[in-house]
């Protein structure tokens, strides 16, 4: 399974971004998925995950941080999931990562790195004030 993450840039305070990540190697219909981000010297910090409920239906949570800016989707079709970054902040620049998991996520531990079992490489996403 591998994990490709691309869309980040340098953007201004304000601007938005859409990140995509495409999965390859296994199907993410059932997989759970998750947003991370991680600044030079500083710990992983967790954005936004999806959950597979059941059917067709999945659960999305948000960090604090991030929450009624970032939206996180997915589209199963195209094996791909996405973050939109809307009135972003200086605070919000890392490298953000995708993660999945071959497995229900907990959602009790849903911002918990060690859940995840794959990750993408990264992509620079830089907010200038």
């Amino acid at each position: 399974v591998q994990l490709q993450a691309s869309g980040g840039g340098l953007v201004q305070s304000g601007d938005s971004l859409r990140l995509s990540c495409v999965v390859s190697g296994r199907t993410i219909g059932t997989a759970g998925l998750g947003w991370f981000r991680q600044v030079p010297g500083k710990e992983r910090e967790y954005v936004a995950a999806s959950r597979y409920v059941s059917g067709r239906a999945y659960n999305t949570y948000y960090a604090d941080s991030v929450k009624g800016r970032f939206t996180m989707t997915r589209d199963n079709a195209r094996n791909t999931v996405y973050l939109q970054m809307n009135s972003l902040k200086p605070e919000d620049t890392a490298v953000y990562y995708c993660a999945a998991r071959n497995g229900s996520l907990i959602s009790s531990r849903i911002g918990d790195w060690v859940q995840y079992d794959t990750w993408g490489q990264g992509t620079l996403v830089t907010v200038s004030s």
